[in-house]
């Protein structure tokens, strides 16, 4: 897939179910990048932002991911977390945690701003999560601020209805 045919969303809407889920690239914990498309014919996928790296609410949502994560396998789901912390910190906090999936690092916060999930003025990071299907398209979104470990429910339903 090329730059030029990667889908797009205009910038006044976050994505919505039933929508293409817009392409991007970052570093994962290791400095590789992964590019979203990737999984495209390949992988659903679970997209989930969160706001920091070894907060509480964020520590306890990966975790949750880390304890189904083979639950999602079997479900022909990815899990991919992205917050805007480094690729040094994810490294850190994936082998703290014993995470066995992808964190990517938005650094700047494109990826962010595209998913729209800056909370007003850019104070905060939403807690919302993203199931993919293999076609790149969006079949469910999710938020919740203060019940981080329901993510993995709702994900986890969403991935059994398309199966």
């Amino acid at each position: 897939m090329t730059q030029s045919d990667a889908p797009t969303i205009q910038n006044s809407s976050a994505p919505r179910v039933g929508q293409a889920a817009p392409d991007f690239s970052l570093p994962d914990q290791t400095g590789r990048p992964v590019r979203l498309s990737d999984y495209r014919g390949v992988k659903n996928v679970v997209l989930y932002f969160y706001p920091k790296d070894y907060t509480p609410g964020c520590t306890a949502e990966a975790c949750a991911f880390r304890d189904s994560y083979e639950v999602f396998k079997t479900a022909g789901a990815e899990v991919i977390g992205v917050s805007m912390d480094t690729a040094e910190s994810h490294q850190r906090f994936a082998a703290d945690h014993r995470l066995p999936f992808v964190l990517l690092a938005d650094t700047e916060g494109a990826v962010s701003k595209l998913y729209q999930v800056n909370g007003l003025f850019g104070l905060w990071r939403k807690r919302i999560t993203f199931v993919i299907d293999k076609a790149g398209v969006i079949r469910h979104s999710f938020e919740s601020q203060l019940n981080a470990t329901r993510h993995i429910d709702e994900a986890l339903k969403v991935l059994q209805s398309l199966q």
